[in-house]
């Protein structure tokens, strides 16, 4: 049995990026460890779902630890920084936010998670944070450097296929309630299909994925893109995962795998 531990910036992102390889390795029996950076501060709330007087951080580590519980992923743990918000924004300033968290600090503090449950491998983000934010930025810096302080074996950069995004638009484009990204936006995207290491099939999660998804109430609302995909399209674009190995950028094509190899 291996132990995969997924590392994210915040509550929601694990469902989308990496649910469908959480759960597979879950069903497969590996140990399944979430971590995030913060507790999503700074996110904004659907209308209506917070109670009075509840504060959003309080709501997505609830969100968090049930979606962690429908992927098959022990509760999750926290490094303890706060929301840095979008690249730009006065919330970027914040000195407990992660963006202003010092690298070597942060990373020993994953480094102890990734000691005790004997980490084998590790996902972390590609190295523009798939599509900038700079907390993902920082899940890069620090993810990477943890692993070479604690010598973790094999080491992943969940990235985002921006061709197959691009197709994804394509196919909504007649579609007047769809709330996604532009073509123009997603240039900046991830990384090219041919650029890809790793495109994992989870096709046989994707159920799974979803339900992960819906439960972060606070930030995908019933109404979103996302959930209001009908169920072949949502496979179509959920049902694969992709991964980069760090550093390496001409890799002549995606080598499409069950599984991550260390799993």
């Amino acid at each position: 049995m291996a132990t995969l531990v997924c590392f994210h910036a915040h509550p929601d992102d694990e469902a989308i990026a990496t649910g469908g390889l959480m759960a597979k390795a879950a069903a497969r029996g590996h140990r399944v460890i979430l971590v995030t950076a913060t507790r999503g501060e700074v996110g904004e709330p659907q209308e209506g779902v917070l109670a009075e007087g509840e504060q959003l951080w309080e709501r997505r580590v609830v969100e968090l630890a049930e979606a962690a519980e429908i992927l098959g992923a022990e509760p999750p743990r926290l490094l303890g920084y706060e929301d840095s918000g979008m690249m730009g924004e006065p919330t970027n300033d914040n000195p407990a936010c992660f963006w202003q968290a010092d690298v070597e600090e942060a990373a020993e503090r994953l480094v102890e998670i990734l000691n005790e449950v004997q980490a084998t491998v590790l996902t972390v983000y590609d190295d523009h944070g798939g599509y900038g934010h700079p907390d993902h930025l920082q899940v890069h810096r620090v993810g990477l450097r943890a692993a070479e302080l604690a010598g973790t074996e094999y080491v992943y950069e969940s990235t985002i296929n921006r061709d197959a995004v691009k197709q994804m638009i394509a196919a909504t484009a007649d579609d007047p309630t769809a709330d996604g990204p532009s073509l123009e936006e997603v240039e900046s995207f991830g990384t090219e299909q041919k650029d890809i290491s790793f495109i994992v099939d989870v096709t046989e999660h994707v159920d799974v994925k979803r339900a992960s998804m819906i439960v972060h109430r606070s930030q995908i609302g019933p109404d979103s893109f996302f959930l209001q995909m009908p169920d072949e399209l949502f496979a179509g674009a959920f049902g694969q995962e992709s991964f980069n190995l760090p550093g390496v950028k001409d890799t002549g094509g995606p080598s499409s795998v069950d599984i991550l190899p260390g799993l």
